[in-house]
Formats: structure tokens, C-alpha cells, sequence
């Protein structure tokens, strides 16, 4: 399926603390950084059903994240979105998630730094 037949659910601007960064200042004090995540799946059976067992349970994904971004060191917001895409796809029924990892203030003269990837299911299992 094309990324433009899949229903998409967003969470946007989730605000957490962590560490992150490669520069000792950044290593002492936790930082704000801003989480964007998009699941794409069906969720036809969801919308017919009205059930959560036939949903990606959005608020579980959320609090997966916060578990793992908040006591986290990584170096990279790479690596952090990449961890967080694969929190994502723990549920078979995310078939491709888009994850944005923003860092307000990493640059002067600049609002935020951030990067977005997106990891699809492998297919493997």
C-alpha cells in the first residue's frame, strides 16, 4: 500500500526532556526536545467496530515513548528518532510510521534543529 492509501494517525509537539547531545553542556542538564509521530495503518476496522482492541492504542505508543526519551542520553536526535520509530512499529498493525525529533534553540539564530525518518515494517516476521 502507497503512503497515500493508509489512514494516519498524528501526535504532534510532544514536549519532553531528555538528555541529547554531544557537547558537555548538553550531557549535564535535560533539554527540551519536541516529538512529532505519524502511524499509518488500516483503521477501518477500528472506525466500524468502535472497539480499542481493533485500534493502535495511541496513548500506550505515548507513554512507550516518554518511558524510553525521558531517562535516554543519546548523543544524536538521530538515534533518538530512530528508537522511537522502532517503539512504533512494536504493533504489527503500524505498517509505516514518519518520526520528527526536534531540538528548540540547538542552533543560534535558529527557532529548532530537527530531522524526520520514516521506517516502514520489515516484512521479516
Amino acid at each position: 500500500m502507497t503512503e497515500e492509501n493508509l489512514d494516519r494517525i498524528h501526535i504532534k509537539d510532544l514536549l519532553v526532556r531528555c538528555i541529547v547531545g554531544v557537547n558537555p553542556e548538553e550531557r549535564r542538564e535535560k533539554q527540551d526536545v519536541i516529538i512529532g509521530i505519524t502511524l499509518y495503518a488500516d483503521y477501518r476496522k477500528a472506525g466500524q467496530s468502535d472497539s480499542i482492541e481493533d485500534a493502535v492504542n495511541y496513548k500506550a505508543v505515548k507513554q512507550k515513548v516518554l518511558a524510553t526519551v525521558q531517562p535516554s542520553q543519546f548523543f544524536l536526535i538521530e538515534r533518538l528518532a530512530e528508537r522511537i520509530a522502532e517503539i512504533c512499529l512494536e504493533d504489527a498493525r503500524v505498517q509505516r510510521v514518519r518520526v520528527s525529533v526536534e531540538k528548540p534553540g540547538a542552533l543560534r539564530f535558529a527557532r529548532s534543529v530537527g530531522v524526520e525518518i520514516v521506517r516502514e515494517q520489515s516484512g521479516d516476521d
